[in-house]
């Protein structure tokens, strides 16, 4: 399983859907208190720049929830009606929902148990609500949200264009798409040529890459420590490989640059 882990991002792409599946089911089923209610990488802030202020109960996550505010501190999301596409477990809808007051939170992710989960577990968050589908075929109405949100999922789908074009279908005009998510260098213009097909503007693109394996290397001995207590040995070494902690290929091959990491924003043209 480990090496499986090791080259998720190179299998076919009709595997990567059944294996994040498969992972999400084994994660509600060992964790079903939502300790590790994030997946991500995280973000660690460089060159002094000033760390997101978090309410104590938020501090334990907070690499994992400084990716998602780097991904939409830039935006005053108040009003405005908010889709996220591969939610996950939750946790940064959770944070988005409470820290930046969006009159809207839809988190939609493909795994059924992942939203019976979110459902039940943040029942008391306000605005916020998960729902099942697929990225590639989203079911929601034409022009109906603000923002989409996407964290560390694109790269799952088999098709990456029918994402982009679904996402941009349900954008209002000049909504805006927001995407973070981990990519080998080569594979970084067929990415920008999908995205400009897919009729968005590229006004911005920030490889923090550095700021990733940063958040990592701090975070490296909570995600152990997690996995040790809440997964069956057999499991802990593939579980540590995803976590990218200290030691692993995964966390190496951010460290030496065979992945990097990109964040995204996207304007619907009009």
């Amino acid at each position: 399983m480990t090496k499986i882990i090791e080259k998720y991002a190179e299998l076919p792409k009709p595997l990567r859907k059944p294996l994040w599946k498969w992972w999400h089911r084994k994660m509600n089923q060992y964790d079903s208190g939502n300790v590790a209610n994030f997946m991500n990488y995280g973000y660690e802030y460089l060159n002094g720049d000033v760390r997101v202020q978090l309410k104590d109960q938020d501090e334990i996550d907070r690499y994992c929830i400084q990716l998602y505010d780097h991904v939409v501190n830039k935006f005053n999301l108040e009003t405005k009606d908010v889709l996220e596409v591969g939610a996950g477990r939750g946790g940064g809808a959770s944070y988005i929902s409470r820290y930046f007051k969006p009159k809207s939170y839809i988190g939609m992710d493909i795994s059924k148990s992942s939203i019976e989960f979110c459902n039940n577990y943040y029942d008391n968050v306000e605005a916020l609500n998960f729902v099942c589908g697929n990225a590639e075929k989203l079911p929601f109405d034409d022009n109906m949200f603000d923002f989409v949100i996407n964290v560390e999922s694109a790269r799952c789908y088999n098709n990456q264009l029918a994402f982009f074009n679904e996402v941009f279908r349900v954008l209002k005009p000049d909504g805006k798409l927001l995407l973070a998510d981990m990519i080998y260098p080569v594979e970084i213009d067929k990415l920008q040529s999908i995205i400009k097909q897919s009729g968005f503007d590229i006004v911005q693109e920030t490889n923090i890459s550095k700021n990733v394996v940063s958040a990592l290397e701090k975070d490296s001995d909570r995600r152990e420590g997690l996995i040790d207590k809440k997964m069956p040995k057999f499991l802990r070494k593939s579980f540590k490989t995803f976590a990218g902690t200290l030691g692993t290929s995964r966390y190496n091959n951010f460290a030496d640059g065979t992945f990097q990491y990109l964040s995204f924003v996207l304007e619907k043209q009009k």
